[in-house]
């Protein structure tokens, strides 16, 4: 006698024995108890899950001696010969090699004919999508109104393909994928039953591997004890199915986030040595990355993580020591270079080159942050923000500030060129220091004492500066803006201040109030002036970052004026 493969060993033959599919099993228990059962249903879903086992425990169920029951009795004479397969009242038909319209009109004309000895006449469709049109459109009267002792059961991978018209004259059931752990703990149990000894460690491996399917899990797992040992190490499990070790991708990862080149390299020449697909190992690295996402950010990580409890935990391990900004990183890095890894000749080097790419991206700011720092940048070269509080500043104003512009898709901060010191603002009078502030004592003096005859004019006078005083000129420099130059320029203001200039500098000098903000400045030391500043924003840092985050394109750099805060 052949031997008998576990997924044919192990087929449930029960409601109760079907595997994390509870909302379809309780359901149809249910319908058959109420009477409730539906002339034609749909079984779709993935593979392995059960459609076709469940679509034969309920005929079982419908045909039993005992029933229709809940659960079939799997004693009479009806269950027996359903399980062994060789009911004549209970067709089982490949819908890939009887999909023409001839055989559905064979079809057609037997589901007239009353069953021999059973309930009902029952026909499973595996496969069902795979019927042609025309064999779909023959299908459609019967499959609306049948014999009353006739059910029609269908099973799919593909729901998307079976007509409307189908569709809509079927009851239908989806079936799960089904979790890792729950694959887990059934191959567990098939391991007792057979005497085998295989850790915990193994089992997820291969349950991994099924794909959330029950039979691909069996399968492999027969692979395993074809081995003829008992008690089965794990590193022969891998050896034995030829796949990828959790560590490994483990070692991989923590390579790639510490930037560890003679790890991650080591590692991979190895893993290509033992002949494990490139290609499979940058998809499951990929999973990996999106894995540790979802841990550093999840407070529910068992219910979006498909994985053992473990690993789960050695991962969040792994993912709090690393910002989030920097997994977010390589995550999209690694899934730009997804297509050149999977369409290349050489996938090993194209896994080497995706390393080499997070290796020299840059650190990434959050955008928070980044905003951050471009408004205190803003402060620094053009004043504070109007918004920031009532209260005016008072304090003298910088120089007018360049602003860059960065628009999508152009060079990033890796080719701006290094900065330039900024530029050195003129003296305000002599080159002496003492001299310098003393003058600005003066000026000090000139601002308390028009604030006690003319408050109204101090705001406007302490954005004010001194370009120059002597026995013969005083040349006051306004902001540049027309209101405080109108402001200095009232008969009353003018007269106020050539009064106690006059007090506090001695004499009546010709007084003189400068062109606003640039005032005694010629054409070509405006020039200079506004080519350093054009050269500081080029060259500031922060602009090369929010460059490079937005995938941006200076295309503009503006001299701002100085606006009255």
């Amino acid at each position: 006698m052949s031997y008998l493969v576990l997924a044919r060993k192990y087929r449930p033959q029960s409601f109760s024995d079907v595997v994390a599919q509870e909302h379809i099993t309780q359901t149809l228990a249910n319908a058959i108890a109420a009477g409730r059962v539906a002339h034609a249903i749909l079984f779709t879903g993935p593979r392995g899950t059960g459609k076709t086992t469940v679509a034969r425990i309920l005929a079982k169920a419908l045909n039993c001696q005992e029933g229709p029951a809940r659960e079939p009795c799997n004693r009479c004479r009806s269950c027996e010969e359903i399980t062994a397969g060789n009911c004549v009242d209970v067709f089982e038909i490949d819908g890939a090699s009887n999909n023409s319209v001839d055989q559905v009109r064979e079809l057609r004309e037997n589901v007239k004919y009353m069953p021999a000895h059973s309930r009902h006449k029952i026909y499973i469709i595996d496969e069902v999508h795979m019927l042609s049109t025309p064999a779909f459109n023959a299908l459609l009267k019967t499959l609306e109104e049948p014999p009353a002792h006739v059910l029609f059961m269908f099973a799919t991978t593909e729901a998307h393909r079976i007509p409307i018209t189908i569709l809509s004259r079927c009851q239908r059931f989806d079936f799960r994928r089904i979790r890792l752990e729950s694959v887990s703990h059934y191959l567990a149990k098939i391991c007792g039953q057979e005497g085998v000894v295989i850790g915990t460690e193994s089992l997820d491996l291969i349950a991994r591997e099924s794909g959330g399917s029950i039979r691909d899990g069996l399968s492999l797992l027969d692979q395993v004890m074809a081995s003829g040992a008992k008690a089965i190490p794990h590193d022969r499990v891998v050896d034995t199915l030829g796949v990828i070790d959790r560590q490994q991708i483990h070692e991989l990862a923590e390579a790639l986030l510490s930037g560890d080149v003679t790890r991650f390299i080591g590692t991979l020449d190895e893993m290509f040595d033992r002949g494990h697909d490139v290609k499979k190992l940058f998809s499951d690295l990929l999973e990996y990355f999106r894995n540790l996402m979802v841990l550093h950010t999840s407070r529910e990580p068992y219910k979006l993580v498909d994985l053992p409890a473990s690993e789960i935990e050695l991962m969040q391990q792994q993912a709090q020591r690393f910002p989030q900004t920097s997994l977010h990183q390589i995550l999209e890095t690694l899934f730009h270079e997804e297509p050149a890894v999977r369409l290349s000749a050489q996938p090993k080097l194209a896994v080497e080159m995706a390393f080499f790419r997070v290796l020299q991206a840059q650190p990434a700011l959050s955008i928070n942050t980044l905003i951050q720092k471009l408004e205190d940048l803003r402060c620094e070269v053009g004043g504070p923000s109007s918004s920031s509080g009532n209260t005016p500043d008072h304090r003298p104003q910088p120089p007018p500030a360049a602003r860059a512009t960065p628009l999508s898709e152009g060079q990033g901060a890796r080719n701006a060129p290094r900065p330039v010191p900024a530029a050195t603002p003129p003296p305000v009078s002599g080159t002496d220091r003492d001299a310098a502030e003393s003058l600005e004592a003066a000026w000090q003096r000139v601002i308390d004492i028009v604030a006690r005859q003319q408050p109204s004019l101090v705001a406007t006078l302490k954005k004010c500066s001194l370009r120059g005083a002597g026995p013969g000129r005083l040349e006051i420099v306004p902001p540049s803006n027309h209101y405080a130059s109108g402001m200095l320029r009232r008969d009353k203001h003018l007269a106020l201040l050539k009064k106690v200039c006059a007090d506090v500098f001695g004499g009546a000098a010709d007084f003189v109030i400068a062109a606003g903000g640039e005032g005694g400045m010629n054409p070509q030391e405006k020039r200079e002036r506004n080519h350093t500043l054009v050269q500081q924003a080029l060259n500031h840092p922060l602009i090369a970052d929010a460059i490079e985050i937005f995938n941006g394109k200076l295309v503009d750099v503006q001299i701002l004026p100085e606006v009255n805060k």
